[in-house]
């Protein structure tokens, strides 16, 4: 479906704005996100390839006839938006001879009607299980994800699709791409399925989303879930090449990780790469409820395939992006979009940007980065839809106090105790033991402090390891992998509106 942009929203200009004031507008965009001055950032790329239609369009008069009617047919239907709203650590900073560092919260909100009625969807979701039955799987692991699909077909219905994919070396299709009408036959394959054979997951992704482009579709939340309790090798490029291909048609990946055996960096990347989420089971009892509590996440979407664009100004460098909610996890900033997923209609999701501003900036108000938010907001008839927000600061000799953010510094707060368990994990990894211990002994500290005791205990168990065995144990760095990432959900406000 061809989406309508608001070229007035993307120049920053009104509605009877004369020629003049759009090639103005223009320009003062292009010299920060032209391609030729802003070469190191894929989002200001990808923001100015709209900048430039919204240029061309407000300069013909047909067109902009043409669109004009168009937006004005879009209000007057009353269709469903969701609210970018940016939140800057500090409004002023001084100039200084050295880079200093800006954080920005962005929050995507839904509309708060969405809360208010029940939205009926053409269809709700294309659900793809792609599950290992590998030999690994075998026993109680198997068996309680033969129940968890049960209870996945239970919940869903007729207008909804589902399709299973088993993989080992191999792959098989166990139930094709279908609507979830004759639930009892559906449940009589899966519990058919037998563990034999090793783990390629290139093979069981492959199937999956080759079953998921059956029915794919603008008004469905298109989604994979891969689960796995091994290790896959020789084919993960393959497996992040075909995740990302699948994004681009509009397809978001999940992976679930059971056990200690898998690589939660691959599966980490594999979801991040797509707007999908990636969560460790550590045990097969968690199995049935993880599943369903994230399907039932997904039949809850307002809004589908939400992405965020950063453009830093040119001599401004964005260091890292993290996911707080509603599922903490890093982000990459390599591609023109960071792909966030669904948006539900009850909970925001909201991101945390780390920027490095240069040294010696003259006084004066300057601006930061432009972020833009687009996504499908499934029940409107025109989906796509693109929140803006344009973010500057003042450089001052003498800034007024100002206390951060709460929220940005509940987060900060939190996202320490997850670098924290990385610097050990970084620390270990170049041999040095001594400050590895010492990382995870101050972090156990740190999590007892805020009455975390048992994963406190998980941290000083580990740092004891290290000091004797120069080893984290699988169990234990996936543990407090993970569920330091949780404790940012305690900080990020989980409901749409203040």
């Amino acid at each position: 479906m061809a989406s309508i942009i608001d070229p007035y929203m993307i120049l920053g200009v009104s509605r009877d704005a004369t020629l003049d004031d759009i090639k103005t507008a223009y320009r003062r965009i292009a010299r920060r996100l032209h391609p030729d001055v802003n070469q190191n950032n894929p989002g200001a790329n990808a923001q100015f390839q709209d900048v430039s239609q919204a240029y061309d369009i407000l300069m013909d008069p047909v067109r902009k006839q043409d669109h004009d009617g168009k937006l004005r047919s879009q209000r007057s239907s009353g269709d469903f938006s969701f609210t970018l709203r940016v939140t800057p650590s500090k409004r002023a900073v001084m100039p200084l001879q050295e880079p200093q560092v800006i954080y920005l919260l962005a929050e995507i909100i839904p509309d708060p009607r969405a809360r208010e009625m029940d939205l009926k969807r053409e269809s709700r979701v294309n659900l793809t299980l792609v599950l290992d039955h590998s030999n690994s799987m075998n026993g109680i692991r198997l068996d309680k994800v033969k129940v968890a699909a049960h209870q996945i077909i239970d919940q869903l219905n007729e207008t909804d699709i589902l399709s299973v994919v088993t993989f080992n070396d191999r792959a098989e299709v166990l139930i094709p791409a279908t609507p979830v009408n004759n639930k009892p036959s559906l449940k009589t394959r899966i519990s058919m399925m037998g563990a034999s054979g090793g783990t390629e997951i290139f093979n069981g992704l492959s199937a999956g989303v080759e079953q998921n482009r059956r029915y794919l579709g603008p008004k469905l939340v298109n989604h994979i879930i891969l689960l796995t309790d091994g290790n896959t090798f020789g084919d993960q490029d393959k497996c992040l090449e075909l995740a990302r291909t699948a994004s681009r048609e509009g397809i978001s990946v999940s992976a679930m990780g059971l056990g200690q055996e898998w690589n939660d960096e691959f599966l980490d990347s594999l979801a991040s790469t797509t707007g999908g989420t990636s969560s460790y089971i550590n045990s097969a009892n968690a199995v049935v409820q993880f599943l369903n509590d994230h399907v039932r996440n997904l039949s809850n979407a307002f809004a589908e395939r939400v992405r965020i664009s950063i453009a830093p100004d040119p001599d401004v460098r964005i260091e890292s992006a993290f996911k707080l909610a509603p599922h903490p996890q890093p982000l990459t900033t390599a591609e023109s979009f960071l792909q966030l997923g669904s948006l539900q209609a009850n909970r925001l999701i909201s991101v945390l940007l780390q920027f490095q501003l240069p040294p010696n900036m003259p006084t004066g108000f300057r601006s930061v980065a432009r972020l833009a938010a687009q996504g499908d907001v499934l029940v409107n008839t025109q989906q796509s839809y693109m929140g803006l927000s344009d973010i500057s600061i003042e450089v001052t000799d003498q800034p007024p106090p100002e206390d951060p953010p709460v929220a940005i510094m509940d987060a900060l707060g939190k996202l320490t105790l997850y670098r924290m368990q990385e610097r050990a994990q970084e620390a270990l990894a170049s041999g040095d033991i001594q400050e590895a211990t010492r990382r995870l002994e101050n972090l156990a500290t740190r999590l007892l402090a805020i009455g975390e005791e048992t994963l406190a205990n998980q941290a000083r168990s580990e740092a004891q390891r290290v000091a004797n065995t120069s080893n984290l144990s699988d169990q234990g760095r996936k543990t407090l992998k993970y569920q330091t990432r949780y404790l940012l959900l305690g900080g990020a406000s989980e409901e749409g509106t203040e």
